[in-house]
């Protein structure tokens, strides 16, 4: 007779698998940087890397790397496409400070990012409609260069991290990870290609074309892989530190650049409170069927159906380690485009301090679950907020 008892418990969550998602969020993404170069100082070491947007090419400069070399090539990349500007503003004025930002990021929207996006010359709506020219306002070329240089993709490709980043087609609106464990079965690669196409913002960035489809920042759909991860994997338990770079929560605007901040924020969020009440539901049904199971008669036990149920209800155990990056008050609509190396340096620094913050208490790492558990922290408050606690009573 088949074995249809519950799952054994499951380990603790420094046993468990351990995943890095990294959200989309432009000049953000060095607060991404600044984490996983904390996270080195916990001797994190992701089995599992999947990105969209900034979070893609921020996740191929790892994964594309050996562990000793990663954060040197993030400094490289964040170096070389951090602007330099006229000047540093000296004050302590939330005002002075906002005027500096709008100043830098117009500066970067007139003459583009050194190593990663130039402007179109003439400029897009000067050329024949129809051709690539005349759908973006920059040209990428440039990020493909950098890609090719700090990202060994032979070592991505050999599978000794998992990879993913994800885009959306074009033409159909649907969403598709480039997933290196896949493309190994199908005989394919991860190349600049596949990381240029998840981050293609338009009307900013050109779409990318992969084996004759086009395809458009991921963010436009979902802004997280998060959902990504926990459809693949249902058997590992997981660990998951998750860098998003939008709050989802923030005040009432009082102003339009207020409004047009905030309206960014929700839009790119990745609302991992509707993730995690989606999962809870999941969660809630399985268990449901596990119960049902164990209350059939003994000659439906080994039906095929329930053979099948019975997969369907298999349950790993997930921990999400939630960083959010949370504006200062002196930025605004702009920040995913203003490239200034102070502002850099301060995102860099930030994701540094909100891991050291997380790592506080330790103590949850240790902390046994039930094999029935999603739970999510946001630990840069105290220390020991719990965002969510699906466990079962």
């Amino acid at each position: 007779m088949t074995d249809h008892s519950s799952p054994a418990p499951a380990r603790t969550p420094a046993k468990a698998h351990r995943v890095l998602v990294l959200q989309g969020g432009g000049a953000l993404g060095s607060y991404q940087a600044g984490a996983y170069q904390a996270l080195c100082h916990f001797d994190f070491e992701p089995d599992w890397i999947a990105g969209i947007s900034i979070g893609a090419i921020n996740a191929a400069i790892i994964a594309g790397n050996p562990r000793e070399k990663r954060v040197a090539r993030l400094k490289e990349f964040w170096d070389m496409v951090s602007a330099p500007v006229p000047w540093n503003p000296v004050t302590k004025s939330d005002r002075a400070r906002s005027l500096f930002n709008e100043t830098s990021a117009a500066l970067i929207a007139t003459f583009g990012v050194p190593g990663f996006f130039r402007p179109r010359i003439p400029p897009a709506p000067l050329w024949p409609q129809g051709t690539p020219q005349s759908q973006s306002y920059y040209d990428t070329a440039p990020l493909r260069a950098t890609l090719e240089r700090l990202v060994d993709f032979d070592r991505i490709n050999a599978l000794e991290t998992r990879f993913s980043v994800g885009a959306v087609s074009v033409t159909t609106g649907n969403f598709k990870y480039f997933d290196n464990y896949d493309f190994k079965k199908q005989g394919k690669k991860i190349g600049p290609e596949h990381i240029m196409a998840s981050g293609a913002l338009p009307p900013g960035f050109p779409s990318v074309e992969i084996e004759g489809e086009h395809f458009w920042d991921g963010g436009i759909a979902s802004n997280t892989p998060l959902d990504y991860v926990l459809d693949e994997e249902t058997n590992n338990d997981l660990l998951i530190f998750q860098v998003d770079l939008f709050s989802a929560r923030g005040p009432l605007p009082v102003s339009l650049l207020e409004a047009a901040e905030r309206e960014k924020d929700i839009r790119f969020s990745s609302r991992t409170r509707m993730n995690t009440d989606k999962n809870k539901q999941v969660h809630n049904a399985r268990m449901a069927v596990r119960d049902l199971i164990g209350k059939l008669p003994d000659y439906l036990k080994n039906d095929p159906s329930v053979e099948i149920l019975c997969k369907a209800a298999k349950e790993n155990t997930v921990t999400v380690v939630h960083l959010i990056y949370r504006s200062k008050n002196y930025e605004s609509s702009s920040k995913d485009y203003d490239f200034s190396h102070i502002g850099m340096v301060e995102h860099w620094r930030a994701g540094t301090r909100d891991v050291h913050l997380s790592m506080r208490h330790k103590d949850w790492l240790e902390r046994p679950q039930s094999g029935e558990t999603m739970v999510t922290y946001d630990l840069t408050g105290d220390g020991t907020e719990t965002l969510d606690d699906n466990r079962s009573k």
